[in-house]
Parts: C-alpha cells; sequence; structure tokens
C-alpha cells in the first residue's frame, strides 16, 4: 500500500454540522437514509436549503399505523421490562404493531443501533419523533414509562429521567453539557421529593426548568 506524508484535517465545522444533520434525519425520517444523506449534504454544498421536512409535512401511507404514545405504551409492555432487547424481535414487535418500517429504520440508524437495543434510548428517539421540544419528548416518555393508575400526573424515577434527558440532550446537540447537568442539579435538589420521583409538572410547569 502506497505511503503518503498527507495530514487529513478535519474542519472545525464537522462536529456542528453533524449534529444538525442528526437533527434533520430524526425530523425527516427518510425511508433511505444513504440517499437521503446525499442529497442533504448536495444541498448543503450548493448552498441550498437540505431537503429536512417536519413531522406535520410528512404523509402518512393508508396501511399504516400512525405512531402515538398509546401504541409505544403497549410496545413498552411488551417489552416486559428488559433493559436490552435484539433488534430482530423489536422489529417484530414493531411490525405487529403495524407501524412505519421506515419510522423503525430512521431510529435504528439516527441511533446507530445494532444487534442489541437499549431499549430506553430506542423508546426515547421514538418519542422524539412525537415531540416537538424535548420537554415535549419527555413528557411523552414520561407517559409511556409510568405506571400511575390513580389519574394523577405521570411520573418516573429521577435517575431514568436523568439518563433520558442526557441522552437526547446530546443527540440533540445544541444543548451543552453544562446546562443539562444544572437543570438536573436544580431538579434533584429544590424539585424531587423524598419518593425519588420526578412528575411531568415537575418539568413543564416549573419557570426554573428550562430544558432547552
Amino acid at each position: 500500500m502506497p505511503q503518503t506524508d498527507k495530514q487529513i484535517c478535519i474542519p472545525p465545522e464537522l462536529p456542528e454540522l453533524l449534529k444538525q444533520f442528526t437533527k434533520a434525519a430524526i425530523r425527516t425520517q427518510p425511508q433511505d437514509l444513504i440517499q437521503w444523506a446525499a442529497e442533504y449534504f448536495g444541498a448543503m454544498s450548493r448552498g441550498e436549503i437540505p431537503p429536512v421536512r417536519e413531522r406535520s409535512e410528512r404523509v402518512a401511507l393508508s396501511n399504516w399505523a400512525e405512531l402515538t404514545p398509546e401504541l409505544l405504551k403497549v410496545l413498552h409492555s411488551r417489552v416486559a421490562g428488559r433493559l436490552i432487547i435484539h433488534a430482530d424481535e423489536l422489529s417484530q414487535m414493531w411490525k405487529v404493531l403495524n407501524l412505519p418500517t421506515d419510522l423503525f429504520n430512521s431510529v435504528m440508524n439516527v441511533g446507530r443501533f445494532t444487534e442489541e437495543i437499549e431499549w430506553l434510548k430506542f423508546l426515547a428517539l421514538a418519542c422524539s419523533s412525537l415531540g416537538v421540544t424535548i420537554a415535549k419528548t419527555l413528557k411523552i416518555v414520561c407517559e409511556v414509562l409510568s405506571c400511575d393508575h390513580d389519574g394523577g400526573p405521570p411520573r418516573i424515577p429521577f435517575s431514568t429521567f436523568q439518563f433520558l434527558y442526557t441522552y437526547i440532550a446530546e443527540v440533540d446537540g445544541e444543548i451543552s453539557a453544562s446546562h443539562v447537568s444544572r437543570m438536573l442539579n436544580y431538579i434533584e435538589h429544590e424539585v424531587i421529593g423524598p419518593d425519588g420521583l420526578i412528575k411531568v409538572n415537575d418539568f413543564t410547569q416549573n419557570p426554573r426548568v428550562r430544558l432547552e
């Protein structure tokens, strides 16, 4: 193999470019990610607006069920408390619910999941296709994960919320780690009660909690 002394220079704007690409992929959920990526970066190189579609602009095929928090809750119940699930098994569960395969593939690609999937991460990305903001996404996740049936606001362990918020913010790419740390520290010490649970109202109606 020929040797070369040429140094490969990584442009400083590359990390931000990749973050924006990841967010655009989540919003658009292309059926063919590779083809869409070629079109996305081609448009960027020409100074054109990339082919990003918001959820409201996507047209669901009539033969597919629309993803809803209720269906995600059904899916979560079938995962049955496991932290790791095999991709083939989750794909089959998805198909049984008649959910769009392009959405499943998009979540798999964005999350870079392989054969063994961390269920909470997959669930978080699936919920992000329904939530316009991080707060909305976390609200949906809480509703899916909550086991409360007393009519009160959905609630989950703070440790689970901490994991999900950190992961979603990392994928989003526009929220600094220091901001995430400050918000989690405030919630843990000023909001969470002795039961160690966080309610949806704790981060949606508290003016001092700004997740984004």
